[in-house]
C-alpha cells in the first residue's frame, strides 16, 4: 500500500529553502546551498539500521525513487527471513550466538567429559576478545575478510601470535557447531586459517634435576607435593590430569590410571612399577579418600585442588633449579623425552602422552641426537677397499684385490 504524505509533499519540497530539510517515513528531502533537493532514506529493518544518499534532483531523483528503495530493503529482509531457523523473527548476531552457545555447551558438557577443561577458555575468549569485536555483526555474515581484520586489530594491539590464535581456534568451533546447529548454512562458514607460531625452547630435566626435585618435594611442608611430583615424573601426564585423579580410577595391579578428562579425549593412563607402589602405599594412609589432591580451604570451587603451582615452586627453588625455566609443564616435557630417548615407537608415546597427533610428539624427537645415531647404526656398512672421490674412475689399489672383492669392469 502507497505510503500518505502529509509532510513530504511535492508542494512542501518545492518550496524548502537552502538548508532546510523535510522528514517523514524515513525519508529525508533537503535543500542545497545551490538549490538542489537531496534525497536519503534513514530506516531499521530487521534491527539493522540502513542510512543511504538515494541522490538529487538534478539527478532525476525523485521522493518516489526513494520510497522504492525503502521497499526493496524490506523485500529483501523478508526473502532472507524464508532462511531463518525455525522459531526465530530475526538473524542471530554474533553476541547473541555467542552467549547461546556457551550455555548450550555448559549444559551438555559435563565434568570429566571431553570439552569440559577448555571451557572456560572458550568463555574467556568469547566474553572479553570476540563479542566486543563481532558482537553486531550477523552470524552469517561472519567473513574471512571480517577475521583477518581482527587477527590483525589484535595483534597490533600487542597480542602474542598464540593468544590470537587461542581466539581462533574457539571462533572455528563456535561457527562449526552454528552450521551443525542450523543457524547458519555450511555455505555461510568463514575461512578461518591460523598462523604458524614460533616453537617455544622444550625444557627438561637431568636424572640429577628430577631426583634433586623429587627430593626437594618430600621435603616440603605441603603432604601431597611429593605424590605430585612423583606422578609427574613418571606418567608425563598434565598437571591439571593430575590434580583430578580420583582414586576409584587408579588401577595399581593394572599399573593403569583412567584420564576420562583429556584435551585428546579420555584415555588410559600407564604408570611405572615404582609409581604403583607408592599409589599402594598411600592408598593405605587414605582408605576413605576420593580424590587424590582433595581440595583445602584455599580450593573451595572444585572437591579437589586446583594446582600445585605455588609447592611446586617451592620443590624447584629447593632443589637449585630456576622456578621460571622448571615448570610443572617440564616434567611431561622430561617423561616424553626420555621415551624418545628409550627408542619407543611414536605412536606408542602418543597413547601414553595422550597428544591429539603425532605431528606433536615429533617436536621432542630432535631434542636428542642419541637415539638417531644408535639407530643410523643399524644400516652401517663397511666398504673395503680404497675409496676416490673421483667420479667414474679406477681407484688406485696399493695392492691386490682382497679375494671376497670383484673388481667392477667400465
Amino acid at each position: 500500500m502507497a505510503l500518505r504524505f502529509q509532510r513530504l509533499t511535492r508542494p512542501a519540497i518545492k518550496s524548502l529553502a537552502p538548508g532546510m530539510t523535510l522528514m517523514e517515513h524515513g525519508i529525508t528531502a533537503a535543500r542545497q546551498k545551490n538549490g538542489d533537493t537531496r534525497y536519503s532514506i534513514n530506516i531499521m529493518v530487521d534491527g539493522e539500521r540502513i542510512h543511504r544518499v538515494i541522490g538529487r534532483d538534478s539527478e532525476g531523483v525523485t521522493r518516489e525513487q526513494a520510497e522504492r528503495a525503502i521497499e526493496t530493503f524490506r523485500t529483501k529482509a523478508r526473502e532472507e527471513r524464508l532462511d531463518l531457523p525455525t522459531g526465530r523473527k530475526l538473524h542471530r548476531t554474533f553476541a547473541e550466538a555467542g552467549a547461546e552457545y556457551l550455555k548450550r555447551l555448559s549444559e551438555t558438557i559435563g565434568e570429566g567429559q571431553k570439552g569440559f577443561a577448555d571451557l572456560p577458555n572458550k568463555r574467556r575468549h568469547i566474553e572479553r576478545y570476540l563479542t566486543p569485536y563481532f558482537g553486531k555483526n550477523r552470524l552469517d555474515r561472519i567473513s574471512s575478510f571480517l577475521v583477518q581484520h581482527y587477527i590483525r586489530k589484535r595483534l597490533n594491539d600487542g597480542a602474542k601470535l598464540a593468544s590470537v590464535n587461542r581466539d581462533l581456534s574457539t571462533l572455528s568451533h563456535l561457527m562449526n557447531r552454528a552450521a551443525e546447529w542450523k543457524w547458519i548454512k555450511e555455505s555461510e562458514r568463514p575461512e578461518i586459517r591460523k598462523d604458524d607460531e614460533p616453537r617455544k625452547k622444550i625444557v627438561i630435566l637431568t636424572p640429577q634435576n628430577a631426583e634433586a626435585l623429587y627430593h626437594g618435594a618430600v621435603a616440603d611442608q605441603d603432604p601431597g607435593l611429593w605424590l605430585f611430583v612423583a606422578i609427574g615424573l613418571n606418567t608425563g601426564m598434565r598437571h591439571s590430569e593430575i590434580m583430578r585423579i580420583r582414586w576409584e580410577d587408579i588401577d595399581t595391579d593394572q599399573r593403569r590410571i583412567f584420564v576420562p578428562q583429556a584435551k585428546a579425549g579420555e584415555r588410559e593412563q600407564p604408570i611405572t612399577t615404582s609409581l604403583a607402589e607408592s599409589l599402594k602405599w598411600e592408598r593405605m594412609q587414605r582408605p576413605k579418600a576420593i580424590w587424590l589432591f582433595p581440595a583445602t580451604r584455599d580450593d573451595t570451587k572444585t572437591p579437589y585442588r586446583r594446582d600445585m603451582q605455588r609447592q611446586f615452586e617451592r620443590a624447584v627453588i629447593r632443589a637449585g633449579l630456576d622456578p621460571k625455566k622448571v615448570t610443572p609443564h617440564v616434567m611431561r616435557h622430561t617423561g616424553i623425552t626420555r621415551l624418545v630417548k628409550a627408542g619407543v615407537d611414536l605412536p606408542t608415546i602418543q597413547r601414553i602422552s595422550g597428544h591429539k597427533t603425532l605431528a606433536m610428539v615429533l617436536r621432542y624427537v630432535h631434542l636428542s641426537a642419541d637415539h638417531i645415531d644408535e639407530a643410523i647404526a643399524a644400516i652401517d656398512t663397511a666398504f673395503l677397499g680404497t675409496v676416490t672421490p673421483e667420479l667414474h674412475t679406477q681407484a688406485r689399489q696399493a695392492g691386490p684385490l682382497p679375494k671376497n672383492v670383484t673388481k667392477i669392469s667400465h
